[in-house]
């Protein structure tokens, strides 16, 4: 087995090469916010770079975001292999999870998700266990989320997506009502708490890194991440958390958010996203789950490559007044999600420093707008 350290490049991710056009592309979205004025709306311009786009129209605002799944679905199909075991009524949470988890940033109600499953051939639905176990998984979680799933696509691309395989995808909308829960980031302010929820693993980011892992494994998805035996496959297989409830909760506890982040892609510097200049200090590290603990110390990651590129047990931020930092933990917890208050925001330069790791990012270390 391989003791070279296994970046996150290797394995075919490069935000430096993606990013430039990711802002690229938002530039050229902007410049067609006037053609809402024909219909008599307008955008929220502070929504552009953010994790879902916000629509005025009136006695309240839409939101809306489309994400997909990833590679997740590729360690499904290896651990069904390797297991006879379905995991797709999970995956078909994780790809909901990607969707809702972003439209709730801005302060939004899920209300529709729409389904996008593009198959490499139509061979893939004659698995009809693994299909229904999608469609099962699938309702549960619009469930869980409160949403109605309005329906969605399912197209045989052939010559595509590989075959044997499936490229999944979500739609959501959503409603910001009353207009005071619209929460963009106006009123981060020094002094509000950073509280974190706690992830369930991986979530369905840098899955491309654990794939590329598995393959130096001695046994490869099989190989155990702790002392339980829990296999590497199956860890990385738990379910995204959908932070939702959460959200909602809060909203009806009365708790005002300032800002929220979901942190996927980027990891930890996921928490500089605010366009402001604010010092965000970490004194508490939530625990890290075992898959996240085993990946970093078999990748040959040190902590600030692990925390730069996964959420190390951190999958949602929300920046609250410090006096209710404590009360969005207990909302939390009665939804079934461990939270903790792990530190504040401060006036001074922009910059993340998580002090009982020593490690500090710079606003040049993300670029999402």
């Amino acid at each position: 087995m391989s003791t070279q350290p296994l970046t996150y490049d290797q394995a075919g991710v490069n935000y430096d090469v993606i990013d430039p056009l990711k802002i690229a592309a938002q530039q050229a979205a902007a410049s067609t916010a006037g053609q809402l004025a024909r219909h008599g709306f307008s955008e929220v311009a502070a929504s552009r770079g953010e994790s879902a786009y916000v629509v005025d129209v009136g006695p309240f605002y839409l939101a809306s975001i489309v994400e997909c799944l990833g590679s997740k679905s590729l360690v499904a199909d290896a651990m069904a292999e390797l297991t006879g075991r379905c995991f797709y009524e999970a995956v078909a949470q994780d790809t909901i999870a990607m969707a809702v988890n972003d439209l709730i940033t801005v302060g939004a109600t899920p209300l529709v998700v729409q389904a996008y499953w593009a198959a490499g051939g139509s061979d893939w639905f004659l698995n009809a266990d693994r299909a229904l176990a999608l469609t099962r998984g699938w309702k549960a979680a619009c469930e869980r989320c409160g949403v109605s799933w309005g329906g969605g696509e399912t197209p045989a691309l052939a010559g595509i997506v590989e075959t044997g395989r499936i490229d999944l995808a979500a739609g959501c909308t959503g409603i910001v009502s009353p207009r005071e829960r619209l929460s963009l980031g106006e009123n981060l302010q020094a002094g509000d708490a950073i509280v974190l929820l706690a992830s369930s693993g991986i979530h369905a980011n840098g899955l491309s890194l654990a794939r590329k892992l598995s393959e130096r494994l001695p046994q490869g998805y099989l190989t155990p991440v702790n002392d339980e035996g829990l296999s590497f496959g199956a860890a990385l297989l738990a379910p995204t958390v959908l932070y939702s409830p959460v959200t909602e909760a809060l909203a009806q506890a009365g708790v005002p958010v300032h800002y929220s982040v979901n942190v996927t892609g980027h990891g930890w510097r996921k928490l500089l996203r605010h366009p402001g200049d604010f010092t965000y200090r970490v004194h508490t590290v939530p625990p890290v789950p075992d898959v996240l603990s085993f990946m970093a110390r078999e990748a040959g990651h040190d902590a600030r490559e692990a925390y730069a590129t996964l959420n190390m047990g951190a999958g949602f931020a929300l920046f609250v007044p410090a006096d209710q930092a404590e009360r969005t933990v207990t909302v939390a917890q009665a939804c079934g999600i461990e939270a903790w208050v792990c530190g504040a925001v401060e006036a001074g330069t922009k910059q993340l420093i998580v002090e009982p790791l020593d490690l500090v990012w710079s606003a040049d270390d993300l670029h999402v707008r």
